[in-house]
């Protein structure tokens, strides 16, 4: 195993490389089939940077993932995507690290009202295939010309570049948090209601389904006024539906899909159309399933095959996130998306060391 210490001593050692490297983070995240001798990025660890006044942090790849929300909520600041924790859904130790969350472009329930991790990405610094270092963006939001690396980096999974630092926008922390909930709902109910929450004007930023518990919930926040006022006003909206009820949620279950985590069977993450949802759900033959993004992220627990085969073609894509299944972990691509992808990394990698057989 490699951990080297420094950007410099990244590039020496991906440079000298005569063979491939599994990118590894806190090794919390194991998806994905690739092989090769372990490098890990947690030897570059640290805050660079941190302007609360102007909402930015730069990090190093490695550091700890608490380590930066520790610091952003000593100034009443948080990372306003929520990357989700995989650990328990996926029974894996370490330390979850700010580059395996850009890496792997990890966002939670929050993604439907602020964006994906991606969105939040003001720049990067990496190490190439060839062992060249690059950097990419900066600390402001700007408009790019040519390779926005930046956003491209951010979910490829290390297949492009091993990441060293990255720099992020940055959002204040919320006074009030509060979750009204339906009880009883069907799927198709139950996304149809999401769907009126998310065309209010009343700034919902979290929206999921439970099938196994028949609740259907709704997440409100910001100032307190503002809360009390946005959940009288959403009860109104959802009042054909039934009667929305606040109860107390801890968000982090549902980010984490902790109900998975203990259960045995496949775990599959499919994102579609929410209208299409249902639909999906009804064809898997799933043990269970869950539902996030108003319907558009459907978390599937699975006795085994190839999920995707009894799905058949549809418009989005399944990732496998736990599991043995002889399928790709990821969503095969159309020809002509994948021809681009495969130059990509011909460009960026063009011995193929860095993290092979990632994306099959």
């Amino acid at each position: 195993m490699m951990t080297p210490e420094t950007e410099d001593a990244l590039a020496q050692l991906i440079k000298e490389a005569d063979g491939p490297l599994r990118i590894v983070g806190g090794g919390t995240r194991p998806i994905g089939r690739s092989t090769g001798a372990v490098l890990r990025t947690t030897g570059l660890s640290g805050i660079t940077l941190y302007e609360p006044g102007a909402l930015t942090i730069v990090a190093q790849a490695g550091t700890p993932l608490a380590e930066i929300e520790t610091a952003l909520a000593a100034e009443n600041q948080r990372l306003a995507f929520e990357p989700m924790d995989h650990r328990a859904l996926l029974g894996t130790q370490g330390v979850p690290t700010i580059g395996g969350v850009v890496a792997a472009n990890v966002s939670g329930p929050r993604r439907i009202s602020v964006g994906a991790a991606r969105d939040f990405m003001l720049g990067v610094r990496f190490v190439d295939g060839a062992g060249h270092i690059v950097k990419n963006g900066g600390r402001v939001m700007k408009n790019v010309t040519g390779y926005d690396l930046v956003r491209l980096m951010t979910g490829a999974y290390g297949t492009l570049g091993v990441l060293t630092e990255v720099a992020l926008k940055v959002l204040p922390d919320v006074a009030a948090q509060m979750t009204l909930t339906l009880d009883g709902l069907d799927d198709a109910t139950a996304i149809a209601a999401m769907s009126a929450a998310l065309s209010s004007p009343y700034e919902v930023t979290g929206v999921a389904h439970d099938p196994a518990t028949g609740k259907t919930r709704f997440r409100l926040e910001g100032f307190e006024s503002s809360v009390t006022y946005r959940a009288e006003a959403l009860g109104r909206v959802l009042a054909r539906f039934g009667t929305a009820a606040e109860v107390d949620t801890d968000w982090a279950t549902i980010r984490d899909v902790t109900a998975f985590a203990d259960k045995p069977g496949e775990v599959w993450r499919i994102s579609v159309k929410p209208s299409d949802a249902a639909a999906l759900v009804a064809k898997m033959d799933a043990r269970a399933v869950q539902y996030d993004w108003g319907g558009g992220l459907i978390w599937a627990l699975s006795d085994g095959g190839d999920l995707r085969a009894r799905l058949g073609e549809f418009n989005g894509h399944a990732t496998l996130i736990r599991g043995d299944v002889d399928a790709p972990t990821f969503q095969p691509q159309a020809a002509p998306l994948a021809a681009i992808s495969a130059g990509l990394r011909a460009k960026f990698d063009p011995r193929g060391i860095l993290n092979p057989g990632m994306m099959t």
